[in-house]
């Protein structure tokens, strides 16, 4: 089973302390603006803002008054975070069968809800144990807990070591125009073979972060581009990932209203197969192989 998830997601790792530092009432208010605009799936993990983000936007979610049954929410573990809300003295990860049940529990409990729709696992651990990740995951759903099972920032032999014990659903992947490697190395393929949905994180690569040759060529590109199609850059770069086969679904980061009101644009936009290579072209800066 795969969850009914928004065409774009909204991702919550800015909303709190680590950026916009957001209240309960903003968050309440940026949740009514994600529904009115189809984002109804929200992307969390716990250590977004040290730990706090979550219970944050857990306030602002009951302050919305909203119907759970409207929304999505994803989390995700493994991380063990060093900051002053853990006791952990170097990063590391932790993917023990009762690690996993109490972190998704902590965060239904942060959240203020009685499940997620979607639960990851947020990086591969060199000393994970498939069979006991998979106890886990079948006893969570077991239990309503979760609905579905995913991974983040696994690879193709990475998944089928989780796949061959519990059933993968998702993947959340970095994926853009400037960070295009998916798409060639095998790993967005592995994922339509087995079904698997991809998610791209940081969606819009390094376009608007980094001046570089790569990113000017592109900036010179899409001049052309929103004249020909009369939206912004941000929706170019997000149609172009969308338009994989492989049914990509961007985590999109901002809390501006005014680009969350232009999200939804880029589902339903189409390049023409030429533009489409002719931005995978600047940003590589040769032609095709």
């Amino acid at each position: 089973m795969k969850t009914n998830l928004s065409p774009v997601i909204a991702g919550t790792m800015n909303w709190g302390v680590w950026d916009k530092n957001l209240s309960s009432d903003e968050m309440a208010n940026l949740i009514h603006v994600c529904l009115e605009n189809k984002i109804t799936t929200f992307d969390h993990a716990d250590i977004y803002g040290g730990y706090t983000t979550e219970s944050t936007f857990g306030i602002g979610l009951k302050k919305s008054k909203l119907d759970r049954s409207k929304i999505q929410l994803i989390s995700k573990c493994g991380i063990q975070h060093v900051c002053d809300t853990r006791n952990n003295r170097i990063k590391h990860y932790d993917y023990s069968k009762e690690y996993i049940i109490w972190s998704v529990e902590n965060s239904l409990k942060n959240l203020q809800t009685d499940y997620l729709d979607v639960f990851l696992l947020h990086r591969p651990s060199p000393l994970m144990v498939a069979d006991e990740i998979a106890e886990a995951v079948e006893q969570l759903k077991k239990d309503g807990k979760i609905l579905d099972f995913g991974l983040s920032n696994f690879t193709p032999s990475q998944t089928d070591l989780i796949q061959q014990k519990t059933k993968v659903s998702y993947n959340q992947i970095q994926f853009s125009a400037t960070d295009f490697q998916p798409m060639l190395d095998g790993t967005l393929d592995h994922m339509q073979f087995h079904q698997i949905r991809p998610m791209a994180w940081n969606p819009l690569g390094i376009v608007f972060r980094e001046d570089t040759d790569q990113t000017r060529r592109l900036k010179k590109l899409f001049v052309r581009l929103i004249e020909k199609y009369k939206v912004g850059s941000d929706l170019l770069l997000l149609a172009w990932i969308m338009q994989h086969p492989s049914k990509v679904i961007p985590v999109a980061g901002t809390v501006n209203v005014a680009r969350i009101q232009q999200l939804q644009k880029a589902a339903g936009l189409i390049l023409e197969k030429e533009d489409w290579f002719e931005i995978w072209t600047e940003s590589m800066g040769n032609k095709v192989p």
